[in-house]
C-alpha cells in the first residue's frame, strides 16, 4: 500500500533543504505543476482550463510521451507555460543506479530540446533554469548530487492533490488540495490517463476557487 501525505511537513522540506518545495509565503501566487504528460486529450483539456483563468503552471514531461505526442508537447511551450524533465521513461530512482538515472535525464533532455527548437522558443528556454522532478519523488543522493552539478533545479511539491491513487476519490482530491495550499506552495497534478477523471473535477473547481480569492497561478 503506498503511503504520501497531501501536505509536506516542514521537517522533509528541512531535511531535504536542497530541493525546492514551495516558494514565498509573502504572495497570493500559486504553483500548478503537472507530471507525466503530455497525453492525449488530457494535456489539451488543461492547456484550455489554464487559459480560461490566463493561469501559467510548470509541465514535468516524459520524454517519451513528448515524442510520441509533439505537437501537443509543442502547444505547452507556446500558451506560455514552462516545461521541466521527468526523465525519458518515468524512472524510479531507488531502483536505478546513479549512471543510467543521469542519462536517462539527459536523454530526455535531449529530445525534448529538439521538439522545442521546432517552436522557435529555443532560446528563450535555454536562458530559463533547467527543472526536474524526479518521478515518485524518488532520487538517491547521488543522482541529486550529480543532476545540481549539471544545472538543474529539483522542485518537488507543497501539495499533493493524489490523482494518481486509484483509492482516492475525486472528493478528496479537491479536498487535499483545497485544505492545504497556501501562498507559495506548489501543487502537483497528472496529466495522465490514470488521474484524468480526478483532475477534470478538480482542476476546473481549483482554479475558479483559488482564482475568487485573488491568487495568482505563476509557472516555476
Amino acid at each position: 500500500m503506498s503511503f504520501y501525505l497531501p501536505k509536506t511537513p516542514s521537517i522533509i522540506r528541512r531535511l531535504f533543504s536542497n530541493y525546492i518545495w514551495r516558494f514565498s509565503l509573502e504572495k497570493k501566487e500559486i504553483y500548478l505543476t503537472f507530471d507525466d504528460g503530455p497525453t492525449e486529450e488530457i494535456t489539451e483539456f488543461v492547456l484550455n482550463e489554464l487559459k480560461k483563468y490566463n493561469a501559467k503552471a510548470t509541465f514535468f514531461c516524459i520524454g517519451k510521451n513528448a515524442q510520441q505526442h509533439p505537437e501537443i508537447f509543442k502547444k505547452i511551450r507556446i500558451n506560455g507555460h514552462t516545461i521541466g524533465n521527468h526523465t525519458q521513461q518515468h524512472l524510479n530512482g531507488w531502483k536505478t543506479d546513479r549512471n543510467a538515472y543521469v542519462e536517462n535525464v539527459l536523454e530526455c533532455e535531449q529530445n525534448i530540446t529538439i521538439i522545442l527548437d521546432q517552436t522557435q522558443e529555443l532560446e528563450t528556454e535555454r536562458t530559463a533554469p533547467k527543472l526536474f522532478r524526479p518521478p515518485y519523488g524518488k532520487m538517491k543522493k547521488s543522482q541529486t548530487i550529480a543532476l545540481l552539478k549539471k544545472g538543474y533545479k529539483i522542485i518537488m511539491w507543497d501539495v499533493l492533490s493524489a490523482d494518481f491513487d486509484e483509492k482516492t476519490c475525486k472528493e478528496k482530491c479537491l479536498q487535499n488540495v483545497l485544505e492545504n495550499t497556501q501562498n507559495g506552495s506548489i501543487i502537483v497534478f497528472h496529466d495522465s490517463k490514470k488521474a484524468a477523471e480526478k483532475l477534470k473535477f478538480v482542476l476546473p473547481i481549483v482554479l475558479a476557487e483559488f482564482a475568487s480569492q485573488g491568487f495568482v497561478f505563476k509557472a516555476i
